[in-house]
């Protein structure tokens, strides 16, 4: 088939279309080199911070930028896996007299100069490879930078016969560009520079293989199993595309022209597994970055870790965690080299359900959009029926992203939530910008807001009370005043990520502050009680066992006292714990809630009490597969049921971490206001809009 062109050239469309599409795959192909470049930035970061040693990797950085310290600690945590892996293989191969590691798809990477220079490499030759302008660039810096040339010795700079492929041969060091999808030339071009494929072999391949089509990348891992007799295949590269923060993920690659292929049809560790065993290796084990990082990080190295910088994004550290993993596939005599086995007693649980009880979600009717009702790490609360208040947080500001100070208001009007915003009106200015704090309504219309951060070095000191006088309930009638407290007595010391609920104890009111973290603990187990009479802090006996140290926990109020569950641990840990602080003669008692069926550990959720059941909303677990959305915890049984969020109504990712949610008793609904957080690099996500949940039956 042909047709003219615009000067009366017949043009074969079949050539054109091999044109156009060749184009389309050189765009594609730039776009995934351009992830070297920026991959390259962020690890030098986290170099010069000090989290990993690496020296030679400022050899291959043009700029400088330092990174958010949340894409700093992946950069870690992905270093740390590789280099365990490398020496995992080194140590079980010493005794070998010849060694090889193939790096598939290297970029920038440094990992030959620094095992060189330490004198790791006896015995080994390196292959790196990746397209070819990425290796002339290499090569290039490589000749231009004297301590690199000298610690690869006398080498060549050829072209093997007939790939037109640039080599950079040394005596222990090849650098190789060959496009991964041209299976043929990459053999051919391997064992023109020596390959022994009968030697131990590590292959490396870190965020490459999921940019190549399945049938390209399935197409290497099969390669790889019948070229070499005795190898280790490391991958380490994303999963879990499904979920809201794996959506936002596969968003930003999309976006970049970079898309991760192998999500669709391998999107969790199994899948995976199950591939590289189909394609012919013999053993195959891996885990999420969660795991390594609790199982294979030393205590020690874990607290050097949280002195290098100011750190407070938990959830999101904790999600990018559970979206990438480390794989190790062996064959031959490396069969049981490298095993990743999960940490002791980190279980992972699986909401497999063969017909999930499922929760309807739909969006919440407003009058108007109001973008300052998107935010994370704000708060929220029923002063009234149908009237609610939110304060604080990060969100929108002026159009771009900080933390708030504004007070929103959302009123109920028919089927329909109107809503409004403060801003610095009268002595609204008092909030100041905080985060992670708490606002508790009391039954008179006030709020107290207590606790808070604007950065993780500087915690808010103030306490305050926002006063809200609702006149005839219309949102355009509701007056909102903000008084600092003054308080008398021992404070407490400042925090956040804390909780606060009103307890009465021998007739009088107070605020029940418990845990949270501060600037130097990163978890708090202490309480203190505040009373509301005279705002006075007070001593009040406490009896029975203390609970874990904790904070992003939640409390509510039950039978008198306040009912604390979840939460993280000193060891960033989630915690699948409820504990009752009851009243008794002299005070409270802690007491443990004995639950028949366990939940699945957590933190950053919502909680509500109806009905003697515990109703915990959303949150982050680090021992799950699925992300917890809804569980329903009956008090009086001890049994506890799963629920999946049917979100078909909602077309953008909904996230529940971070987020607000008010109990509507009348109605069986829960209001979820906000939620979200900094993903990785992949951007800042934002829930769009408040949602309500329509509970099931619960008596």
């Amino acid at each position: 088939m042909s047709e003219e062109n615009g000067s009366g050239a017949v043009v074969s469309v079949s050539a054109r279309n091999k044109r156009c599409a060749s184009k389309r795959q050189a765009g594609k192909d730039a776009a995934v080199q351009g992830t070297n470049d920026s991959s390259i930035v962020s690890k030098y970061s986290m170099v010069r911070l000090g989290y990993f040693n690496d020296g030679f990797l400022k050899g291959f950085v043009n700029k400088t930028t330092r990174r958010a310290p949340l894409i700093n600690r992946g950069y870690y945590v992905r270093a740390k896996a590789v280099d365990y892996s490398l020496h995992c293989f080194l140590q079980q191969t010493a005794s070998y007299s010849q060694r090889q590691i193939l790096s598939l798809g290297a970029g920038f990477d440094s990992l030959y100069f620094r095992l060189k220079a330490s004198g790791e490499l006896k015995n080994v030759i390196t292959y790196e490879v990746d397209f070819p302008d990425v290796v002339q660039r290499k090569a290039t810096l490589i000749k231009n930078n004297q301590e690199l040339v000298e610690l690869i010795g006398c080498f060549d700079e050829m072209r093997p016969a007939e790939m037109g492929c640039l080599c950079l041969s040394g005596m222990d060091y090849k650098l190789l560009g060959v496009d991964l999808t041209e299976i043929e030339e990459l053999d051919n071009v391997l064992m023109e520079t020596g390959l022994n494929s009968a030697c131990p072999t590590l292959l490396l391949s870190e965020v490459v293989l999921t940019y190549m089509k399945d049938q390209s990348s399935s197409a290497v891992i099969h390669w790889a199993a019948d070229r070499f007799s005795s190898a280790v295949f490391v991958v380490y590269e994303q999963i879990h595309p499904d979920d809201p923060f794996g959506q936002v993920m596969q968003q930003h690659f999309t976006q970049l022209n970079s898309t991760l292929h192998a999500l669709v049809q391998f999107p969790g560790k199994e899948a995976q597994r199950k591939r590289f065993l189909n394609e012919g290796w013999e053993e195959c084990h891996c885990i999420d970055m969660n795991e390594f990082y609790v199982g294979f990080i030393p205590e020690q190295e874990k607290q050097r870790i949280e002195m290098l910088e100011p750190f407070d994004e938990y959830e999101e550290w904790h999600l990018k965690c559970s979206h990438y993993l480390i794989l190790s596939a062996s064959k031959g005599d490396l069969k049981k080299c490298l095993l990743l086995p999960p940490p002791p007693d980190f279980h992972i649980n699986k909401l497999d359900i063969l017909e999930p009880l499922r929760i309807s979600v739909f969006l919440c009717e407003t009058e108007t959009e109001n973008p300052h009702l998107r935010r994370f790490a704000h708060c929220s609360a029923l002063i009234a029926p149908h009237i609610v208040v939110i304060s604080g947080g990060f969100g929108n500001r002026v159009g771009q992203h900080g933390r708030l100070r504004d007070v929103s208001l959302m009123v109920k009007s028919g089927s329909v939530w109107k809503c409004s915003s403060a801003g610095d009106k009268g002595s609204i200015h008092l909030l100041t910008e905080r985060m992670f704090h708490s606002m508790t309504a009391l039954c008179d219309g006030c709020c107290i807001i207590f606790g808070g951060r604007t950065s993780p070095l500087k915690p808010v000191l103030s306490l305050l009370c926002l006063k809200c006088d609702i006149g005839d309930g219309a949102i355009s009638n509701i007056s909102l005043s903000v008084k600092e407290i003054e308080c008398s007595g021992t404070a407490p010391s400042p925090r956040w990520r804390h909780t606060a609920t009103e307890v009465i104890c021998k007739g009088r009111r107070y605020l029940f502050i418990y845990g949270g973290r501060s600037v130097r603990e990163l978890a708090l187990g202490d309480w203190h009680f505040l009373n509301l009479e005279d705002y006075s802090w007070a001593h009040i006996p406490v009896d029975g066992p203390t609970p874990e140290s904790r904070h992003s926990h939640s409390a509510c109020i039950w039978k008198g006292g306040v009912l604390i569950a979840g939460g993280l641990g000193t060891g960033q840990i989630p915690l699948g714990s409820i504990f009752h602080l009851r009243p008794a003669l002299s005070g409270f008692i802690w007491e443990r809630i004995e639950l028949v069926s366990s939940f699945i550990a957590r933190y950053s959720h919502t909680a509500h009490i109806l009905h003697d059941n515990l109703l915990l909303l959303g949150g982050v677990s680090i021992h799950s597969d699925s992300i917890p959305e809804v569980t329903l915890i009956d008090l009086k049984t001890g049994q506890s049921f799963d629920y999946c969020i049917d979100t078909d109504l909602v077309k953008w990712p909904l996230m529940l971490h971070n987020h607000s949610s008010v109990l509507l008793v009348k109605e069986r609904q829960v209001l979820v206001v906000g939620g979200g957080g900094n993903c990785f690099s992949f951007g800042t996500h934002l829930n769009h809009q408040p949602v309500l949940l329509q509970l099931p039956e619960i008596r």
